[in-house]
């Protein structure tokens, strides 16, 4: 890269331009330092040398963090092509070895697939790769971004508004089902008589916190003014088993987190007495990791273990 000022012939170390990556991706010399696993100070100087480089701040601290200037808009695009580049070479001299691979994944997952999915993805990344580190991490407005980065690897669960630069890939279908307590007191099986949409609509419910997949739930009950007696409202799935084992309250949920919750606690399932729309469990990926050999390999893992029809698997799509 030439210096516009001295025109002497500059190489930028491969060290700065992902530091040029990051810091345009995170805004941040903090997160940076951290994805670099290097210190603060020394992703300090590697910035210093950067800008010296580079005759050009590149990036100015303001109250939203380090924001790029004019230079760093216009080197972004072909330093990430260069280290697109570098990372293929890499990719094509070394295959993914789970057996002896020292490295953390992070998938971004709800707390319905830490219950449901995630025992058994441990359990299988124990027995064949254990080397390996699994971090499950939150899914949040910066997902997006998120794997952008390779700060995650995969996002799995229903997120439609994953659209542009992303893979994905459909593990199973969910519809839905009602929890109570086994020995509820007006519910002593699923007779329609004992349970139907009247003795819905007069039982109390917990509600829990709207993800996207619930929006389909209150979406319904507002089209067909369903009425839902909430009487406890949660963020999630903590403690709903426990709940409903010693209260009489009644739970709505998708199938797979309804279905493993009565299993473990014991719990009645009951079919819902009214049609909610279903979808789609996938997992996620970025366009950029599309070919790395070790994210093909845990999406492989997640496609084994989850994907119903195993014979009649789907290929990705965009």
């Amino acid at each position: 890269m030439m210096d516009r000022n001295t025109g002497d012939t500059a190489l930028l170390d491969i060290k700065l331009l992902r530091l040029l990556d990051l810091l345009y991706s995170t805004r941040s010399v903090t997160r940076a330092a951290e994805l670099l696993e290097q210190s603060q100070p020394t992703v300090s100087i590697w910035l210093g040398k950067l800008r010296a480089q580079l005759n050009d701040p590149l990036f100015v601290r303001t109250p939203g963090g380090m924001q790029p200037t004019p230079r760093a808009d216009a080197m972004i695009g072909p330093a990430r092509d260069v280290l697109e580049g570098l990372r293929r070479l890499s990719e094509s001299q070394a295959e993914f070895d789970p057996a002896t691979a020292q490295r953390r994944f992070a998938i971004c997952m709800t707390d319905a697939s830490h219950i449901t999915l995630l025992p058994n993805l441990l359990a299988h990344m124990r027995a064949l790769a254990p080397g390996v580190v699994l971090t499950a991490s939150r899914i949040d407005a910066a997902l997006a971004q998120t794997l952008a980065n390779g700060e995650a690897d995969l996002a799995l669960g229903f997120l439609p508004w994953l659209d542009a630069g992303f893979y994905q890939q459909t593990l199973y279908q969910q519809d839905w089902i009602c929890l109570a307590n086994a020995r509820h007191p007006r519910i002593p099986d699923a007779s329609p008589r004992h349970w139907n949409l009247a003795v819905y609509q007069m039982e109390a419910h917990v509600g829990i916190t709207p993800g996207t997949s619930y929006q389909l739930l209150d979406s319904t009950v507002a089209a067909q003014q369903i009425t839902r007696q909430i009487r406890l409202e949660l963020p999630g799935f903590l403690g709903l088993s426990a709940i409903l084992s010693n209260s009489d309250l009644i739970a709505t949920l998708p199938r797979h987190i309804g279905e493993t919750l009565a299993r473990a606690a014991g719990l009645r399932t009951l079919p819902c007495p009214f049609a909610v729309p279903g979808f789609a469990v996938k997992q996620y990926w970025h366009a950029r990791y599309h070919h790395d050999g070790a994210n093909r390999w845990l999406r492989g893992v997640c496609a084994n273990l989850f994907m119903e029809n195993q014979g009649q698997k789907k290929s990705p799509s965009r």
